[in-house]
């Protein structure tokens, strides 16, 4: 299989970034100016995705990805003690805010079966997959469709096993990455190695496309990436501020408060380690949050939301690598431009590894 990431004009990926942030127009633009967009599948319904692909082929012509969550069965007679306990904490603080917790529901898959089958009826060029890698069967027939396969990987161990499990390209996701940490364990501490590190670490066990994100904002980084043999570079934090993101009023107020200072790795908002700006809910919940997604996320769901209604950045999730303070309203073609380097070395052919030719 020849691999999408060979096409490219410029080797900048837009990273999926579910719950707003990426909208058709983000990844049209994207695709438009010579990189490759993705659209973020996590929190939607089939219908739901079906309708942004839809939109966005109304928008380009360009080939396109899509990236789904990979669910994890939970234990509830293992975590529901812990969650009920963290419940007990949101509660007066959702109060504050005029709204309630949300629903449990123990047996959430984030409607992963429906989109998969919509991905088999209607095919895009590419599907990655972010917290784990998903059934064979589910590769196979991908791959039966035509369309490459990236999994998200953090480490060595989840390289070599995304590998074997058959697919095309791996992204590789450093610790400075905005957003969730696509450990393969939801309830694992995450490593802090950075895209570098971590680059020389999966080539050592796989020969397949690697791309490579975390805090990547400047022309240089993308230089030294490509010229280390990075097939392409994805950032999603580049583009929260750009016209086309769909990031909420509330979040481009936070992440454009120079007060704001840190970029944590928390729990607070969803029981999955991810990476945002500091703020006041994180610094009350943090500590207490356990590693119990998406149920944890299903709680802090409707604070969030009430939070972003009434312009309330300290109680929003403000996603985001480190670096985000680089980030500047505009144009995606024009963040495109801008990280692309003016010489692209290309990496060298793979042999094996079930990779594909990029020479």
């Amino acid at each position: 299989m020849t691999s999408l990431l060979q096409s490219l004009e410029r080797r900048v990926v837009a990273a999926p970034m579910a719950g707003g942030p990426t909208t058709p127009e983000l990844v049209a633009a994207v695709g438009a100016a010579g990189g490759l967009g993705f659209l973020a599948g996590g929190y939607l319904t089939a219908d739901a995705l079906a309708d942004r692909i839809a939109d966005t082929r109304d928008l380009t012509a360009v080939p396109f990805g899509v990236n789904l969550f990979v669910p994890a069965d939970l234990d509830r007679d293992r975590d529901r003690a812990a969650v009920q306990e963290y419940a007990d904490r949101l509660r007066f603080g959702a109060r504050r805010l005029g709204a309630k917790l949300g629903s449990i529901d123990w047996h959430d898959r984030d409607h992963f079966e429906d989109k998969v089958t919509l991905l088999l009826d209607d095919p895009v060029a590419v599907v990655s997959f972010t917290f784990g890698i998903p059934p064979k069967h589910v590769i196979e027939a991908l791959h039966a469709c035509g369309t490459e396969i990236v999994i998200t990987v953090t480490d060595p161990d989840e390289a070599l096993a995304a590998a074997r499990a058959g697919a095309d390209a791996l992204c590789i996701q450093g610790a400075a990455a905005g957003g969730h940490r696509s450990t393969h364990d939801a309830a694992a501490i995450p490593n802090e190695d950075s895209w570098t590190e971590l680059l020389r670490r999966c080539r050592s066990v796989s020969a397949l496309p690697l791309i490579v994100g975390g805090g990547i904002m400047t022309r240089a980084q993308v230089e030294f990436a490509v010229q280390s043999g990075a097939a392409a570079v994805q950032c999603g934090t580049a583009f929260l501020l750009t016209d086309e993101a769909g990031t909420s009023a509330a979040a481009r107020a936070g992440l454009s408060d120079r007060t704001l200072t840190q970029s944590v790795v928390t729990r607070a908002f969803s029981g999955r380690p991810a990476r945002g700006v500091r703020n006041e809910f994180i610094e009350q919940f943090d500590d207490f949050a356990p590693p119990v997604y998406p149920v944890v996320d299903q709680l802090t769901k409707p604070v969030r939301a009430a939070a972003a209604a009434d312009g309330n950045y300290q109680w929003v999730s403000l996603w985001a690598g480190t670096g985000w303070e680089a980030a500047r309203p505009g144009p995606a073609a024009a963040v495109v431009e801008a990280l692309h380097p003016t010489r692209l070395v290309r990496p060298q052919a793979v042999s094996s590894g079930g990779g594909a030719d990029l020479d």
